[in-house]
């Protein structure tokens, strides 16, 4: 963003708006503020460090981008709850782990065909039949992710039948005796489009961060892909490395 007349930006130097940022962020850590605190307007914070409402507006963006804040129009800004940590691995686990209750709404589930990308991981030749099941996920009713994903026909029949509603992983145990040991995936910053914003009751153009996923068994047999994308906002990851090799 350019800097304002009210805000000059000289050559290497931090933009207002990122040290308005940085001061409100150190406020909220530092100071331990609840969660739902009301913090200083737009029209407080230009008045305090004698920029533009524009500025003090981009300074607030920045934190409602990163989790720290939330907005109620037309009420205030507001200290935002914690956002939830996950590990990679089964969601339902990581939520009960942070002490709330998981969810999940199936948004669709059908036969479909492997892709490249789902077939390589699996095992599959492409076009191979493929259940998919995309839900969305949530922690204590707030939504949280979006996951797809994807399972061989021939490993689980009858899968659609079946309430995908809970953990899918218990559900491969307890009904096709398949037990996930391992999960791995890359991950990648994104800006939600559009339908994604909606399903998961964010704002226009929220960032997240998209996973691509593979869950193995104790024979390293891959048994789910899937490509999930989380809140920003609303959710970290935790990675755990061996460094010693």
């Amino acid at each position: 963003m350019p800097p304002t007349a009210s805000s000059p930006t000289p050559r290497g130097s931090v933009p207002r708006y990122a040290e308005i940022a940085a001061d409100l962020r150190r406020r909220i850590v530092e100071e331990d503020l609840a969660p739902h605190t009301l913090v200083p307007s737009e029209r407080e914070l230009s008045e305090l460090h004698g920029v533009s409402r524009m500025t003090a507006r981009h300074a607030l963006t920045v934190l409602a981008n990163e989790g720290y804040v939330y907005r109620r129009t037309p009420r205030g800004t507001f200290v935002a709850e914690q956002r939830h940590v996950f590990r990679i691995g089964s969601f339902s686990r990581e939520v009960e782990r942070g002490g709330k209750t998981p969810a999940a709404v199936v948004l669709s589930a059908q036969v479909g065909e492997a892709d490249a990308a789902a077939a390589t991981a699996l095992g599959l030749v492409p076009g191979a039949p493929v259940h998919v099941v995309r839900r969305r996920r949530s922690a204590d009713a707030e939504a949280i992710a979006l996951e797809t994903s994807v399972f061989p026909v021939a490993l689980t029949p009858h899968l659609l039948e079946a309430d995908l509603t809970g953990s899918l992983w218990e559900l491969l145990a307890a009904t096709y005796g398949v037990v996930v040991t391992t999960a791995r995936a890359t991950l990648a910053s994104v800006v939600l489009d559009d339908e994604s914003c909606r399903l998961l009751d964010a704002v226009a153009a929220t960032p997240g961060t998209r996973l691509e996923r593979s869950a193995y068994d104790a024979d390293g047999r891959c048994v789910e892909f899937a490509r999930d994308v989380y809140r920003s906002d609303r959710a970290v990851f935790e990675v755990e490395a061996d460094v010693t090799r």
